[in-house]
């Protein structure tokens, strides 16, 4: 179902609501430019949720612009584990709606 080429298919959606892609455009940029978190941290942030929502287009984007900004392989690496971690704590805290009480 994934195919990177579909990414392509962007400039269909920008013809067919031109007004919300430019904001959504606009806004992601404003959210991923350097600024108090540097770019770099933005980028392994947005891994971290691409790793969580699986989303195979964000997790190709976001791995490049991560190593643009000078993210290392280890970095990566940690990165990929704090999603795993919180997936998984998530995973244990809504259990607690499973647990009858006492």
């Amino acid at each position: 179902m994934y195919d990177m080429k579909n990414i392509k298919k962007l400039a269909q959606i920008k013809t067919a609501a031109p007004d919300a892609m430019r904001s959504f455009e606009a806004f992601d940029a404003a959210a991923l430019k350097e600024g108090a978190i540097p770019k770099k941290y933005k980028e392994l942030m947005a891994l971290a949720v691409a790793l969580t929502t699986q989303c195979p287009y964000c997790l190709e984007i976001h791995k490049g612009a991560a190593i643009k900004a000078g993210a290392t392989k280890e970095e990566l690496a940690e990165t990929i584990f704090i999603a795993a971690a919180l997936r998984a704590g998530a995973a244990v805290t809504h259990g607690t709606h499973l647990m009858e009480e006492s």
